[in-house]
């Protein structure tokens, strides 16, 4: 989803009736302030590339990526959110910590609940930073009439979410966020409480089991399930399914928000340089389109050796060892609901197997799932895959603003 010219980004903000000074509190040794002009930007993208620069684990993304992302004049997110960024100082005006607040007006028309959220959070190890922070994103948020601040997600569950809790052994992959195992107890110390676990299961490749071959067929003859690769050839054709099928497969889930056809197109754009259509598919029930998939290489591995920029030699270098790439992320799957019971899902699992097995890759992730949602994880455990990684969202209720 990484593609654009890189270099910071001036920022355009929503209305909204939360003074724009420094954001002191209680706090008295860390000041909160809201980021203007390309200086203040450069500082909030810059932080986590300090902050992680000993960490074996996490992956650079790359700095273009988040200057797009958070630039009101370039992601359609923006379309129908508003959002403000915050940095935090010590009292030496070092920057120690950053936070993002969002107010995702979709979301509110679909769940008719005034939830806003925080992302893009990382921190000094102190609990004054952390406090903070989540009081000037929360101060924001309560200014916009919302009752519950939910995070993190930067923005929103369609990208990168939820707080890693278990599962530090290993990077994460592609689109998957990563941060040290006390953020959890930093943000938990702060007042925020459990909303939903995310679960990531891990499978590695050998044979698909005998189970499923035997289910592919039954549901082939008996609900004449097919399966067909993404033709590149009609590629908005394909796209414009792809978002109708993921609009009405997630359409009921926890938290789930339509994307709308800008989001998607500009996702796909992104996605195109990096995705190998080989593991997109979709799958028909007696010809009718039933679902889709769709996994992506884990091009991680890859970014990881770039160091967050592109030039002047990190595209050779992701060049390079992206010819090494032995994983895959399963970022979705999804079967509309009349066509649950058919084996379509499972179909097009042993698809991705054995598309995985052909090009000799070693692993591949899942992610992410609902803890809740057994009809999904299920089937991950009867294919012989197993959680190892966890992510949680949290909730915390917000004050009522003063005037």
């Amino acid at each position: 989803m990484r593609q654009s010219a890189e270099g910071g980004a001036q920022r355009v903000h929503g209305e909204a009736s939360f003074s724009p000074s420094a954001h002191t509190s209680r706090h008295s040794a860390v000041t909160v302030i809201p980021v203007r002009g390309k200086a203040e930007t450069k500082e909030f993208i810059e932080l986590p590339y300090r902050l992680y620069r000993d960490d074996p684990m996490w992956v650079p993304p790359l700095r273009s990526d988040i200057a797009t992302l958070i630039d009101p004049e370039k992601h359609p997110f923006h379309h129908h959110a508003k959002t403000e960024l915050f940095l935090a100082r010590n009292s030496a005006g070092k920057i120690v910590g950053r936070i993002a607040a969002a107010r995702n007006e979709l979301h509110e028309q679909v769940h008719n609940e005034p939830v806003g959220f925080f992302g893009f959070f990382e921190t000094e190890r102190d609990q004054a930073i952390v406090d903070a922070l989540l009081d000037a994103a929360g101060a924001w948020l309560a200014a916009q009439g919302l009752t519950t601040m939910r995070g993190p997600a930067s923005f929103s569950l369609n990208e990168e979410c939820g707080l890693l809790v278990e599962g530090f052994d290993t990077p994460p992959m592609v689109m998957m966020a990563h941060n040290p195992p006390w953020y959890a107890d930093l943000l938990e110390a702060a007042g925020m409480r459990k909303a939903k676990d995310l679960l990531a299961y891990l499978r590695r490749y050998t044979e698909p089991p005998e189970r499923l071959i035997e289910f592919e067929r039954v549901a082939s003859k008996r609900y004449e399930v097919t399966i067909r690769p993404f033709d590149k050839s009609k590629f908005a054709e394909e796209v414009e399914a792809v978002r109708t099928l993921y609009n009405a497969a997630w359409e009921k889930n926890w938290g789930f928000v339509p994307m709308t056809e800008a989001e998607f197109n500009f996702i796909a754009k992104q996605m195109k340089p990096i995705a190998d259509f080989d593991f997109v598919a979709f799958a028909y029930v007696r010809g009718e389109l039933a679902g889709f998939a769709l996994a992506l290489p884990d091009v991680n591995q890859a970014l990881k050796h770039m160091g967050g920029r592109l030039l002047p030699i990190g595209w050779a270098k992701g060049l390079w060892h992206g010819r090494h790439i032995d994983a895959v992320r399963v970022l979705t799957l999804g079967v509309l609901p009349k066509f649950r019971r058919t084996g379509a899902a499972e179909m097009l699992y042993l698809y991705l197997m054995r598309t995985a097995t052909r090009k000799g890759l070693k692993r591949a992730e899942f992610s992410w799932i609902l803890e809740d949602n057994l009809a999904i994880r299920t089937p991950m455990e009867n294919i012989d895959s197993s959680v190892y990684k966890t992510y949680r969202l949290y909730d915390r209720a917000l004050p009522r603003p003063t005037r």
